[in-house]
């Protein structure tokens, strides 16, 4: 008869059912959050907590009571360290247990463990913005639709004046290049006629010199 037997067996013998609590613990201290049987699940929870309950006080008789369990230095290091800083204000119910669906090769119940002080979905920062959440009424929608047209418009009315802007420069751009081509054309045309008025006055005087010279000899 199994009359007030309440311990779970876990179909292993108590050394090696032992073993497996403390191996689970060392992994859950590590990553924050494992996923098992539910009941293994639900068993390592009775078994960690109390643990995790000796971090808040660090002094040398709880790290060797706790690593007379776990037998692994990074462990005590990781629960008396950052885990301790995180847990210190809560009053045991270090762990959250979420059930998941059944293993597909035997159908067995699966859950997930996890610290709870870890999980940013369901922690105090979630929680706190829950709360702050109120119920927007449909005035206050309609407000913020007014506003979000108003941001619109003036967003279009800033890239419209950004175009004509950019238009206007290129005008002037383009002005200043006709301005300077136009400059260039004259003062060319102005220094071949002054070169042509030059060679001209050259060549009729050359001639008069050569009329000259020949009525002399005559």
């Amino acid at each position: 008869m199994r009359h007030g037997d309440k311990i779970k067996n876990l179909g292993r013998t108590q050394a090696h059912r032992m073993a497996l609590m403390c191996n689970l613990t060392s992994q859950l201290i590590a990553h924050k959050r494992i996923t098992t049987t539910l009941a293994k699940a639900k068993s390592l929870r009775v078994f960690a907590e109390p643990l995790i309950t000796r971090c808040k006080v660090d002094n040398m008789n709880n790290r060797r009571v706790v690593f007379s369990y776990l037998q692994d230095k990074e462990s005590i290091k990781e629960l008396f360290g950052v885990i301790s800083d995180k847990i210190g204000d809560r009053p045991g119910g270090y762990t959250r247990i979420i059930k998941l669906p059944r293993r597909a090769g035997d159908a067995a119940d699966m859950a997930m463990i996890e610290l709870v002080d870890f999980n940013e979905i369901y922690g105090k920062n979630a929680e706190a913005g829950a709360t702050k959440k109120t119920r927007r009424s449909r005035r206050s929608s309609g407000a913020a639709k007014a506003e979000a047209t108003d941001t619109m418009v003036a967003t279009e009315e800033a890239d419209v004046a950004t175009e004509e802007a950019s238009h206007i420069e290129d005008v002037v751009e383009t002005e200043e290049t006709s301005t300077d081509a136009v400059a260039e054309a004259t003062e060319e045309t102005t220094t071949d006629t002054v070169a042509e008025a030059t060679e001209e006055a050259t060549e009729e005087a050359a001639t008069d010199t050569a009329a000259e010279s020949t009525e002399e000899k005559a």
